[in-house]
């Protein structure tokens, strides 16, 4: 038994090809997917060029010459993922160049598997295309700038990788799949090995406006969910973007929306226009509310499980402002009692100021989120969010009256100043008078647990430990 590796299609085309040359049958040849494939005789040494497996001799044959057709039908199917590919590969190979031509045959069984194979892998490669959903990375994390996960049926990722080559430019991006990953640098494409476990690695700033969109363009009255589920099967939803909202949405056209046509956030469009909207749907303007838990002043509260007041002495010197409430203070109803609480309580330790004396609160008070398989993933406020939250901040540093306010990150400093357009880098380091206290600016304690190193996570959690000690000074004068 004659032994070849193969692990692409070349190497294949390689290995036929010196096999077809010695005349060697499908029935002596066993294919492995990788070197150390194989049963207990694997290490037993390969036969000498030239030499059947029995021993008898081999006269040589003309080079192995393929029609067009025959190949462009070998190259798609060696992307099938079968266990007896390269085996049946060869197999047609064989019986071709036995002159048998009806191989290529769909009538012909082994012709049938063939154009079956091929018709999967197009199959898949045209999903690909379809329902691979790129997702933006900040920029200051660096190349690559577009980062998708997809969980192919077939191994139609490099043939793929070409296509959006082609689509993209010279923009940066990369592609993981469980098995390997694909990587653009604007010039050339790289294989590596898998770089992610699931699309839940990926944090996109920007998806919630594609959500948005995607809300506004769907119309209940026109909704066929049979043909939507046939249309998109049902492995790809899991990793879209919008497969977190449309089981809502398709169960709200089935309880009522299709009698409007329209979705219940277009009766709520601010501007000139003059939306149309059932009188029964109709609500009057709502005052402001008297308490955080009767707030609507934005979207957020739909999806939270409470809104999340600061907690602290009634008159406090120092105030703490985060950003908004994570999954654990969602869940209690208390700020800062997750992992960046933990982080934060360290660093307040090691600045020997006490937390009991501390005012802590968030610049938002509801939890943003997103699904992320079960998981509920955090996302940043966008600037009408915290500028509707504002109301409850300005409340509580007029109640509270604290002399220095500790800015953790870049949405509490925007709500603080309430500036949309300041950032970290102009203030950071440097204490600002604002409204008659002192403004110190340090990094999110939950910046130290997503930071990409070790050398990363230390600075910035020495940032944040400076920067509470400075707020001390500052009251000390």
């Amino acid at each position: 038994m004659i032994r070849r590796v193969a692990t692409s299609f070349e190497e294949w085309r390689d290995a036929a090809r010196g096999l077809i040359a010695r005349r060697v049958a499908p029935e002596f040849v066993e294919w492995l997917s990788k070197p150390e494939d194989g049963d207990l005789f694997s290490t037993m040494p390969d036969e000498e060029a030239g030499e059947s497996p029995d021993g008898q001799s081999m006269p040589a044959t003309s080079s192995l010459r393929l029609p067009r057709q025959l190949m462009e039908l070998l190259d798609s199917a060696a992307c099938f993922s079968a266990p007896d590919r390269w085996a049946f590969l060869y197999k047609v190979v064989w019986r071709w160049q036995l002159g048998e031509r009806d191989v290529i045959s769909p009538a012909d069984p082994d012709g049938a598997r063939l154009h079956g194979m091929v018709k999967a892998v197009h199959r898949e490669e045209h999903d690909m295309h379809a329902y691979v959903r790129f997702r933006e990375r900040k920029e200051e994390d660096g190349a690559p700038r577009f980062v998708a996960w997809f969980e192919p049926t077939h191994e139609v990722l490099p043939r793929v990788a070409r296509h959006f080559a082609r689509r993209m430019g010279n923009v940066t991006w990369m592609i993981a799949t469980p098995d390997k990953a694909v990587l653009w640098d604007g010039e050339r494409l790289h294989e590596a090995p898998s770089l992610m476990r699931s699309a839940a690695d990926i944090e996109d700033a920007g998806e919630a406006l594609w959500l948005t969109y995607y809300r506004s363009i769907f119309n209940p009255a026109r909704l066929n969910a049979d043909l939507l589920r046939s249309h998109i099967p049902s492995r790809f939803w899991k990793n879209l973007p919008e497969g977190a909202i449309v089981p809502a949405m398709v169960s709200a056209a089935a309880n009522g929306e299709r009698r409007t046509g329209q979705t219940g956030t277009v009766g709520r469009r601010g501007g000139a226009t003059t939306i149309p909207i059932a009188a029964e749907r109709a609500q009057p303007k709502r005052e402001h509310p008297t308490t955080l838990d009767q707030c609507r002043r934005c979207d957020l509260w739909e999806n939270a499980t409470q809104a999340v007041p600061g907690v602290g002495p009634k008159r406090a010197r120092i105030m703490l402002v985060g950003e908004q409430p994570g999954d654990q203070e969602d869940l209690q109803g208390l700020p800062f009692v997750g992992p960046a609480g933990a982080v934060l309580e360290k660093a307040m330790a090691q600045a020997g100021m006490e937390r009991d004396s501390i005012y802590l609160t968030n610049a938002v008070k509801h939890f943003k989120w997103e699904l992320r398989g079960k998981r509920r993933l955090h996302k940043t406020p966008a600037q009408k969010e915290i500028t509707a939250c504002h109301l409850w901040l300005e409340e509580e540093l007029a109640r509270v009256r604290p002399d220095v306010v500790v800015a953790l990150g870049s949405t509490a400093l925007k709500s603080v100043l309430q500036d949309g357009a300041v950032t970290m880098k102009s203030v950071m380091g440097a204490p600002i008078q604002h409204d008659g206290r002192w403004v110190v600016t340090v990094y999110h304690p939950s910046y130290v647990l997503r930071a990409p190193d070790e050398a990363t996570r230390q600075q910035a959690y020495e940032v944040i430990v400076e920067g509470l000690r400075q707020a001390l000074r500052l009251l000390n004068g």
